[in-house]
């Protein structure tokens, strides 16, 4: 299904096309006319408007005072924009391959240009390998046109993200259309490189978000869940009630 609205940029690089798509509301980032890769609301320009990026914030009931961030898959920089607006103390990173991407999150976006934003040109898979800095938070969140990056489920790119955490990090994982053959060999995976340390989800949009720990899941009551979730939907003007009790829900 074609995205509606009108085509206020298209631009092409050695990887394929880039679409800027712009409604009444809203200015949506597509590679194929037909899949949303990210979508911002024009009255709400830091906001998260696609469920699944509200739902990845869950990693942050276990860091409320992160300072520092890595952004697997800048896209059109929701969530890089997100955490900027909202907690002044982070620093981010974001690591993206394709400059053009970038390039139309800087101009069509509203990407900032801050100090505190900090942008990779790289391959994601190789720079976790190679990266000598620790993170409060990996979010990763690889597609292209064709859907999830496999390379996302795999191993070797797990292991790295976690080398790459500090002591109480979390590596928050948007899981769709996976390589896998079942929900339960994904299971296994992270059983066996977070050491069963790990929660999932799933929201309405058909994404399984996974929060997995690089050392023990943190010890948490239902209603500290929900007191984090209150707080954080405060400071970031988004109802995250619903995504503390499905994160208690892996607790079980």
């Amino acid at each position: 299904m074609d995205i509606k609205g009108t085509c206020i940029s298209s631009t092409t690089d050695e990887h394929g096309p880039i679409y800027v798509y712009q409604t009444r509301t809203s200015r949506i980032l597509s590679f194929d006319g037909k899949i949303y890769q990210s979508s911002m609301k024009l009255n709400d320009i830091n906001g998260l408007d696609l469920a699944y990026t509200q739902a990845m914030m869950a990693g942050l009931f276990f860091i409320p005072t992160a300072k520092t961030a890595t952004i697997m898959g800048l896209g059109a920089g929701s969530i890089a924009k997100n955490l900027l607006s909202h907690f002044p103390e982070l620093n981010v990173h974001a690591v993206e391959y394709r400059k053009a991407v970038a390039n139309t999150a800087k101009e069509y976006f509203h990407l900032p240009d801050t100090d505190r934003l900090f942008i990779h040109i790289d391959n994601a898979v190789n720079h976790i390998k190679n990266t000598e800095m620790k993170s409060d938070i990996i979010f990763s969140d690889l597609y292209n046109s064709q859907g999830m990056e496999p390379k996302q489920i795999q191993s070797s790119y797990l292991r790295d993200c976690k080398n790459s955490l500090n002591e109480q990090g979390v590596l928050v994982l948007n899981i769709y259309h996976t390589a896998l053959q079942s929900p339960e060999e994904l299971d296994e995976l992270l059983a066996h490189e977070f050491e069963n340390q790990h929660l999932s989800f799933e929201v309405e949009s058909g994404n399984t978000i996974v929060l997995a720990f690089k050392n023990n899941i943190p010890s948490m009551t239902r209603e500290q869940l929900v007191s984090e979730g209150e707080w954080l939907g405060g400071v970031m003007g988004v109802s995250m009630g619903d995504y503390a009790e499905m994160v208690w829900g892996g607790y079980s």
